[in-house]
């Protein structure tokens, strides 16, 4: 009995060794299946996709995309989170990876390249295969997916474009809105002077949005909102259209989980879809208004079926469409809202750090000051658009100035692959997203020779620097993008920008009042952590 009690235990023992040996042979290998699924380059997502495509036959097959792996699931989250300088993160990683022409990395379930190099971001850019943008939850909730920054490529985002295109950015159109540029360039000056005699200094970024605002409300609505003698009006709806677009920048700028991490989307954690109905709902009642406004005037002028004229603004235009381009109220006001929120902000944010470095550089600020000086000496007129191609070095300084601070340092909005495609030797699937690292690229030693140096100077001598196009056909410097998705409003915020620059310049000398900050803070827009306080004196 006692023998048969021991081989009983014996027994026992023997497959309790086997299983525990088999747990721990299916540990070991799960866990080196883990870690090498973990070091594919780029990470995560790319190893995913490589899982689930790699075995079928039609996979197509080329050299991996070099890029780091990242945390495991998550990726390079942290690069994107807690107020991250995510540009600089990024080309610092493509250099330690020797990846500045494609690098791959991942989000949690997010596929990314991204290009840091001139050659292969025109590559890129330029490739109908990115003709998409990927469409954010954010951008969705607020209906930026009908407007033309977001809207699929198709028939419906070309007739947006040729209507945009036709109607308020062609060369004719922007020229027509230059008289009330200049005024609302007049209108900053009072106020800054107003804050000069009232404070001794002089919170600049305040009144360029304010003037951006009227800018675009002006072009796009034909109405303003007035300064008052050199003192902003706060009227309610001035202050209620401010807060749409503070809220809007805001929601699309912040990285929000369930765009990456699906699994977490029905949470809505940090509020985005809840905000962001809270804001359409908004701002369905200020665009909608604004359009009954122009209906009635329509309706008492009886021109219900009168093509649009010059003098009409761009409401009146898509109130005047007819047949199959005519626009749902849904979608014109999804348009409509799209324009007054990307023209807003981007000029403001540029001034500010022009002006910043105006005033770190008196140098620069003096010699543009007698450019300045010696146009306006010989016309005996102000400033106005038709002297600006008279003002190389004012032109030089805004080139340098998106050199060095561009305001989309990832060319704000992505791409997105709608099909396979290769980009040089590299093999990119469909839904992959696309982005192109233009801060990188304008820091380049290599492709700017004393990238860290603010120098205007190298815009101007040679016949190809004093020609030297920014509008997307030479990528070492391209800050409003490239190919079908570039800016279309990319003449109009120039010309904004460099007449207003003159007026200010003209009007006043820019000097520091205390330290000046030039630490960056990333959020939609690449802006001034803190803001701009300095002092500006009448020039006499």
């Amino acid at each position: 009995m006692a023998l048969d009690d021991s081989y009983v235990s014996f027994v026992s023992l023997s497959v309790s060794s086997q299983i525990l040996s088999l747990q721990l042979c299916l540990s070991i290998f799960l866990f080196i299946s883990l870690f090498v699924f973990w070091l594919t380059p780029g990470g995560f997502a790319w190893a995913l996709y490589k899982a689930r495509f790699h075995t079928r036959p039609e996979h197509k097959t080329g050299p991996a995309i070099p890029g780091p792996s990242g945390l495991p699931i998550v990726g390079l989250l942290l690069a994107f989170v807690n107020n991250a300088l995510t540009h600089r993160i990024l080309a610092n990683i493509a250099t330690s990876c020797k990846a500045k022409a494609l690098m791959a990395f991942s989000v949690g379930s997010t596929r990314f390249v991204i290009s840091s190099e001139p050659e292969t971001a025109k590559e890129l850019l330029n490739s109908s295969a990115f003709a998409d943008r990927p469409v954010k939850e954010s951008a969705y909730e607020l209906l930026f997916h009908r407007a033309m920054g977001f809207a699929p490529f198709g028939d419906y985002w070309r007739e947006l474009r040729r209507i945009s295109s036709t109607h308020l950015f062609s060369p004719k159109r922007i020229s027509s809105f230059g008289e009330s540029r200049r005024k609302i360039g007049q209108n900053m000056v009072g106020e800054i002077k107003n804050a000069m005699e009232s404070y001794g200094e002089v919170k600049i970024k305040r009144i360029l949005q304010f003037g951006s605002l009227n800018n675009v409300m002006s072009s796009v609505f034909g109405k303003t909102y007035n300064f008052n003698d050199g003192s902003i009006v706060n009227s309610k709806e001035s202050n209620e259209l401010e807060y749409l677009v503070s809220e809007g920048y805001e929601l699309l700028g912040i990285f929000n989980w369930s765009d990456h991490f699906p699994g977490m989307k029905w949470l809505d954690l940090q509020g985005v879809r809840r905000r962001c109905r809270s804001l359409v709902g908004q701002v369905n009642v200020f665009v909608g208004k604004i359009i009954d406004d122009h209906k009635s005037k329509r309706s008492l002028r009886n021109n219900q079926e009168e093509e649009s004229s010059n003098d009409d603004d761009f409401v009146d235009v898509l109130l005047g469409m007819q047949g199959n381009n005519k626009l749902s109220e849904s979608d014109m006001i999804a348009v409509l809202w799209e324009m007054i929120f990307r023209g807003t902000d981007t000029v403001a944010i540029l001034l500010e750090w022009i002006l910043v470095r105006m005033v770190l550089h008196p140098d620069i600020q003096s010699k543009a000051q007698d450019e300045i000086d010696a146009v306006m000496a010989d016309s005996g007129r102000g400033v106005s658009d038709s002297y600006l191609s008279k003002l190389p070095y004012l032109r030089a300084i805004v080139k340098e100035t998106l050199r060095m601070h561009p305001p989309g340092p990832l060319l704000s909005w992505a791409r997105l692959s709608i099909h396979d495609t290769q980009i040089g030797t590299h093999f990119i699937p469909a839904g992959t997203t696309a982005m192109v690292n233009m801060w990188a690229i304008t820091h380049d030693e290599k492709v700017w020779p004393e990238a860290d140096m603010y120098k205007p100077e190298r815009f101007l001598g040679a016949q190809e620097s004093d020609n030297f196009s920014i509008m997307g056909s030479d990528l070492r410097l391209a800050p409003f993008g490239a190919g079908r998705r570039v800016c279309p409003g990319k003449s109009m915020g120039l010309a904004t920008v460099e007449l207003w620059l003159a007026q200010l310049l003209g009007s006043f000398k820019w000097v520091p009042c205390g330290e000046v900050d030039l630490s960056e803070a990333l959020k939609l827009s690449l802006e001034m952590k803190n803001s701009l306080v300095c002092k500006a004196i009448p020039r006499v």
